[in-house]
Order: structure tokens, then C-alpha cells, then sequence
């Protein structure tokens, strides 16, 4: 019997105690490194420089340090268990590389989207054109960026293929050129045509003065004289104008009778 308690002591002292003080100290070092963690994310979240970085690109930095910070606490509590580090750092390098062959789309679109953040070729509300769709952008994803189509389709575009393409930000200046292209007949009067429409284009309240709308002639074609009416605009008024003056410049050139052609097809019968 007495043999018995000096082994059952000897297992006390010798390895419970031990581990057992081993997973006080393990529980100890989680908890208060785990909420050194958040208060350094929070306080880092509320520096100066911090806040004047995009929301998005504050969200990934703190999601990446919290990730970092507490994958560190918790490969020192693994080896304070007796978990030798090596083991531990090549399961996570095993589990890291099955990760990242399982996400490669995604990393590619976190890529992109960390790209768009830093060199913001477009912000949110402004309309773009893409090859993958155009529309104005609602918001800015780390994933993807979504538009709203003009007929309010919402469309998720990839952020790997936006950071790769070539994107028009037509939002991106306050003013924008309106080009109206129109044709009158070889018979018309250049002269009064030009006139006339600069006179309608001038007379409308969104046209800017600074610079001044113009007319002129582009091709003598097949079967007409082709002109082109350019005004400038605020962005905000382009299509307003576009679709005025495209009907204004009908309307004028009706009433001063200067005759827009059509095609024609003339047709020869020849009797034998």
C-alpha cells in the first residue's frame, strides 16, 4: 500500500502538477493575449494616420493583425503544452498552402481589391465603363466591386479582372463633352446649317459657355455633308443635353428647311 502512494505521489508531483500548471499558464497567456490583441487593433483603429485610409483597407489591416497577432499566441500555447514549434509551423505551412490552392480566385481578387483601394481609379458613386459591364459603382468590396446598371441591375464585378482592365471613369471630371453628329444634303446651305445649330446649342441654359459650342464639318460622304455640333456640359448634365440638342437639331434644321438625306436606292429596269 505504501508502495502505491509513493507512485501515485510521485505521479502528482513529478507530471500532473506540472501540467496542470502548464494549462493554467496556457489559459492565462490566451486570455490576456487575446485581449491585448483588440485593444492594440482598437487603438491602432483610432490613430490619425489610421483613420485616413479607406474603410476597406482598415477593415483587411485589422482583420490581418488580429489573424497574426493570436495565430502567434497560440502556436506559444501549443509548445507550452509540449507541442514541439516545428510540428506546429509545419501543419500550418501544410494547412497555409492547401488554403491557398483551394482560394487562388480569391486571393487574386483580394490582390485586385487592395489595388483598387490604394490607387483608387474609382470611388464609389462614380460611373464606369469596363469590358465586364458598365454601371456606377455602389460599393467597393475587398472581393468584388458592385455596379448599378442604368436600367438598376446590380452586377458583382471580380476585383482581380477590374485591377487588370482598362477602366473609363467618366465621373472622375466635372465637365464632359456632348458630340451631336448630324448630316444635311449636298444641296443645303453649310453655312446656314452651322449657324443655326450653334444658335439652338448656345441658347440652352446647361450648355457652358467657357468653351464655347461648335460646328463643323467632318466628311463630305457618298451621299451627304456630315457635321458635328460640340458643346461642353457638368458631368451631372451630359445626357440631359445629349438628348436635347439631338432633338433641338432636328427641329431647327426643319424649320429653316435644310433637308437631312437618307439612304436611297435607285433602281434601273432594263427592258430588252
Amino acid at each position: 500500500m505504501e508502495k502505491f502512494w509513493n507512485i501515485l505521489l510521485s505521479f502528482v508531483n513529478g507530471i500532473a502538477v506540472p501540467f496542470v500548471i502548464r494549462i493554467i499558464c496556457a489559459a492565462l497567456i490566451l486570455l490576456v493575449g487575446f485581449k491585448l490583441t483588440k485593444v492594440f487593433v482598437k487603438k491602432l483603429g483610432k490613430a490619425p494616420f489610421f483613420e485616413k485610409l479607406d474603410t476597406n483597407i482598415q477593415s483587411l489591416i485589422k482583420n490581418t493583425i488580429k489573424v497574426l497577432f493570436n495565430t502567434i499566441i497560440v502556436i506559444v500555447v501549443v509548445e507550452l503544452l509540449g507541442v514541439p514549434s516545428a510540428t506546429i509551423i509545419a501543419v500550418l505551412g501544410s494547412c497555409g498552402l492547401a488554403v491557398g490552392l483551394a482560394l487562388q480566385g480569391g486571393l487574386s481578387n483580394l490582390a485586385g481589391g487592395v489595388i483598387i483601394m490604394l490607387f483608387k481609379p474609382f470611388h464609389e458613386g462614380d460611373y464606369i465603363s469596363t469590358p465586364l459591364g458598365d454601371g456606377t459603382v455602389s460599393k467597393i468590396g475587398v472581393f468584388y466591386t458592385k455596379l448599378t446598371t442604368p436600367d438598376n441591375i446590380s452586377v458583382s464585378v471580380p476585383n482581380s479582372s477590374l485591377s487588370n482592365s482598362t477602366i473609363s471613369n467618366y465621373s472622375a471630371k466635372s465637365t464632359r463633352r456632348v458630340d451631336i453628329s448630324l448630316s444635311i444634303s449636298y444641296e443645303a446651305d453649310i453655312d446656314l446649317a452651322k449657324k443655326v445649330l450653334l444658335a439652338s446649342a448656345e441658347s440652352h441654359d446647361l450648355v457652358l459657355k467657357d468653351p464655347a459650342p461648335v460646328v463643323f464639318v467632318t466628311e463630305q460622304a457618298d451621299s451627304s455633308i456630315k457635321l458635328q455640333l460640340r458643346v461642353w456640359v457638368l458631368n451631372a448634365d451630359y445626357w440631359t443635353v445629349r438628348f436635347d440638342l439631338t432633338e433641338d437639331s432636328k427641329k431647327v434644321l426643319d424649320k429653316f428647311a435644310i433637308s437631312i438625306p437618307y439612304p436611297q436606292l435607285d433602281v434601273h429596269v432594263k427592258n430588252d
